[in-house]
């Protein structure tokens, strides 16, 4: 499996959360985007969040399901300021799954769901990063 990325289906607001994302994320990057014909609904987009790829599109088709948090975004921070931010910024409007802690497994550790369901796992552990 070379290609392996992500893929988040929202349901209209996607174009939002790219920007709520690049106002979050400093280390991450819109690689592209396109609209779907006369409309700001994404059709495809492609996010790169510390080399990590992520798709993301609008479903043209509503559906009765939506993001769990069985499925998360799982990101190794390079400070302990970096992870403390997060934890803070994301859960703003969503919720914490686990508070901002040392679990055993790693100095610092945190998952929250963002304000569209989309589960994010932090970490800062000294010992296990590149």
């Amino acid at each position: 499996m070379k290609d392996a990325k992500a893929f988040l289906m929202f349901q209209g607001q996607a174009k939002e959360a790219i920007e709520q994302y690049q106002e979050w994320f400093t280390d991450l990057s819109l690689v592209k985007v396109a609209y779907m014909p006369d409309s700001t609904q994404v059709s495809m987009a492609e996010l790169d969040f510390k080399g990590y790829r992520i798709l993301l599109n609008d479903s043209p088709i509503k559906h009765n399901f939506d993001f769990t948090p069985s499925f998360s975004i799982f990101i190794v921070c390079e400070t302990k300021e970096e992870i403390e931010r997060y934890a803070k910024v994301v859960a703003d409007g969503g919720m914490t799954l686990m508070e901002l802690n040392n679990y055993g497994f790693s100095e610092l550790f945190t998952w929250v769901q963002d304000r569209f369901g989309i589960s994010w796992q932090f970490t800062y552990n000294p010992l296990v990063r590149k």
